[in-house]
């Protein structure tokens, strides 16, 4: 049993609107890639930081007891 073709109806609703399909890919391309990554990197470093910051509050500094 192979795929089903495509309909002539999709064939023609793909070819009217393929710039906005562009349009809307590139502007989310570019939310991903100069918001999206840099603010979720920043937390996960920031979270780390917090993270030892918090247990070395609590555990004391790294090192053999002194």
């Amino acid at each position: 049993m192979s795929a089903p073709a495509y309909t002539e109806q999709q064939e023609r609703a793909n070819e009217q609107h393929p710039p906005r399909k562009k349009r809307h890919e590139l502007g989310l391309f570019l939310f991903v890639t100069l918001i999206f990554f840099p603010l979720l990197a920043v937390m996960i470093v920031g979270g780390f930081g917090f993270i030892v910051w918090m247990s070395q509050l609590l555990m004391g500094p790294p090192g053999p007891p002194g």
